[in-house]
């Protein structure tokens, strides 16, 4: 069972409860949590569940109806997010909405192969570096692996490159030597049912990928993650590779349908492992977008410069340009599946320079579409008094992932517009990636200008292009000519520079006036937009953990909060939600619901609510708000605590 303390329980309270439960004979494991304590007793129950409540210091308790008690669902509802850093200081997640690629080869054969297959690996976004240094194999003929050397060549290559090194072990008598070069353990499909490696590993509270036997039931598999969980690590990675059948046309089978069952099942990161599952090189990368489609965390799969010459998995190694074409699959599958991919810092595929390669002490900001963008006149305004360069990338997804990739150190993102609604792109985009946080906010007056070439007519027009929101806006006016077609551009800007390419009479585009000079054109009509009041709202975003405040305009107090929110499946859930904002006396200023990626009928909720009357601590109040939705909701996330900044 898991019983839950109250806030307010004390030491005593505490020490008196483990001590009765010791006495029944259960084994426990305390979790010490940012606001709350549990207690996993393990063990058959011999007391009655209700005589635990009544306990003082006891919240509640909680019945655990499955074997593995600490792995299972009923034991922790929201899904286990593993944190590594590597040797730049970068945190690399793992579950939740991230993607994480982990590749290598299956053996460190040589200090310059390690470091020629880190430098391919790192550059084609693989976030962790796996190989093994000391290899369990089935023949005592085989190459066993290079032992100490190996490890210390891996450590070498890893902390190059910024990647965290994956290497399994096979043996107690190896923690010695292992613990302190060692970012992630692997337990290998040998050895998952090896209690005593899984207990002196679990003991040492780092994280651990877990290889599913390829004769093991789940449930065998996760009584395994059990014993790690129980013996002391909260960080435990599941890993699917393969089990075996009577087909022999691949190396194992790879079971696709382990990932949504385990998915309900636990609470744990789940990867794959297609290498070992199929064993044919040219199969690997489909079996691996097969895992992600199945809802995996990562793929951890093998990569060798020369597969053909290694001593150890050259059948099923890729070669470096296959693991790159992956990758950029995997790239665009991401969306899809609502996730977004982790990337080493200055080692990520965008075009952008990564912040720590540059020279300049400038600040740079991120925005969508050309230059001239309402998006860089955002940044102008936002930024105005400082040095900046606004860096255009091509698409509201791409600026997420070069702010958390380090390539700018702020995005301007727009959120909502006064006449034409949510940019549901960007709400999407929040949910997507958990790892950026809005610093600030301001909001831009937008005209709009009809802009052409030079000799360009009403009546010569043809076609009009433009960002989708820009027609919406000039809707009245564009709808006056009806023989017009209109055609929509990634940007405004982006529009204007390709009418101004085109050279053609037939081709306009609507756009801020600004682009005219910008890109040779004429105005042909201004101000064409529905309403004079036409407003964009842009939120500035930064990376978590960064510790720059360029962007947080520290002589404004902070005046606004964005939260995103999962209620719960339940009547009167949104109608309680929104008590908590009334009994505190907050106005919500914006209430938007988007589908849940993958699961039919659920919504997340973006609300932003203004902070008046909170007091001197804004961070605090947001803070404790945020406890208390939680006790109202699913899920939780203040998206940011931040100031409007609207001069």
């Amino acid at each position: 069972m898991v019983i839950v303390l109250k806030k307010n329980s004390t030491e005593d309270e505490k020490k008196n409860l483990q001590s009765l439960l010791e006495k029944k004979n259960f084994k426990l494991n305390v979790v010490t949590g940012e606001e709350d304590t549990i207690i996993a007793a393990v063990g058959k129950v011999s007391m009655d569940v209700r005589e635990v409540e009544l306990i003082p210091g006891v919240e509640k308790v909680i019945p655990i109806s499955k074997p593995y008690k600490m792995a299972s669902r009923e034991f922790k509802k929201d899904d286990t997010v593993v944190t590594v850093t590597n040797s730049r200081g970068q945190k690399i997640n793992i579950g939740g909405t991230h993607l994480v690629s982990i590749a290598g080869p299956s053996a460190v054969e040589s200090r310059q192969q390690i470091m020629d297959i880190a430098e391919q690996v790192a550059s084609s976004g693989a976030v962790m570096l796996r190989a093994g240094t000391y290899k369990p194999r089935t023949s005592p003929y085989s190459f066993q692996g290079l032992g100490k050397d190996g490890l210390d060549y891996l450590k070498e290559a890893g902390d190059k490159f910024g990647l965290p090194i994956v290497t399994e072990i096979v043996s107690e008598s190896l923690i010695a030597d292992m613990k302190d070069k060692v970012d992630v353990f692997q337990i290998g499909a040998r050895n998952m049912q090896n209690f005593d490696l899984l207990k002196k590993v679990g003991a040492l509270g780092k994280p651990v990928i877990l290889k599913r036997s390829y004769t093991a039931t789940l449930e065998e598999f996760l009584m395994s993650a059990e014993y790690l969980l129980a013996s002391g690590t909260e960080n435990v990675i599941l890993c699917e590779r393969g089990i075996r059948t009577f087909e022999h046309a691949t190396r194992n089978t790879l079971d696709l349908s382990a990932i949504p069952i385990l998915r309900s099942l636990t609470h744990l990161p789940i990867i794959v492992d297609p290498s070992h599952a199929v064993g044919i090189r040219d199969k690997v990368a489909p079996m691996g977008l097969a895992s992600i489609a199945a809802g995996a965390d990562g793929i951890a799969v093998e990569v060798h410069v020369q597969p053909e010459k290694a001593l150890s998995g050259g059948a099923f190694s890729m070669v470096p340009v296959q693991f790159d074409k992956l990758m950029h699959d995997v790239e665009a599958l991401a969306p899809v599946m609502g996730k977004s991919v982790a990337h080493i810092r200055g080692l990520s595929v965008s075009s952008a320079k990564p912040a720590e390669a540059r020279t300049s002490k400038k600040i740079t900001v991120a925005y969508s579409g050309s230059r001239g963008a309402y998006a860089e006149q955002a940044i102008t305004r936002y930024f105005g008094s400082q040095e900046f360069d606004a860096v255009p990338v091509s698409s509201f997804g791409q600026i997420f992932q070069d702010v958390i990739d380090g390539k700018a150190d702020y995005g301007m993102v727009p959120i909502e517009n006064s006449l034409a609604g949510s940019v549901y792109q960007n709400y999407d985009n929040f949910s997507r990636f958990q790892d950026v946080s809005i610093v600030g906010s301001v909001t831009l007056n937008i005209r709009h200008s009809l802009l052409g070439v030079k000799g360009t007519t009403l009546q010569s027009i043809r076609n009009v292009y433009s960002h989708p929101q820009a027609l919406s806006q000039s809707k009245k006016f564009l709808e006056s000519n009806e023989s017009w077609k209109l055609i929509e551009a990634v940007s405004t800007a982006s529009a204007a520079e390709f009418v101004a390419k085109t050279k053609s009479t037939e081709n306009a585009a609507v756009a801020s006036s600004v682009n005219a000079a910008l890109y040779g054109l004429e105005i042909l009509a201004e101000d064409i937009e529905d309403d004079p009041g036409n407003f964009t709202r842009f939120v500035v975003i930064q990376a978590n953990n960064v510790t720059r405040s360029d962007a947080t305009n520290s002589n404004l107090k902070p005046n606004m909060a964005s939260f995103i929110l999962k209620t719960k499946n339940e009547p009167g859930a949104l109608y309680n939600l929104l008590g908590i904002f009334e009994e505190s006396r907050l106005n919500l200023t914006r209430l938007e619901s988007r589908p849940i990626a993958g699961q039919p009928w659920r919504y997340w909720f973006y609300i932003d609510i203004e902070l008046k009357g909170v007091g001197d601590d804004p961070a605090g109040f947001a803070a404790q708000l945020t406890e208390k939705l939680k006790e109202k909701c699913e899920e939780v996330r203040l998206l940011g605590v931040y100031s409007e900044y609207n001069k």
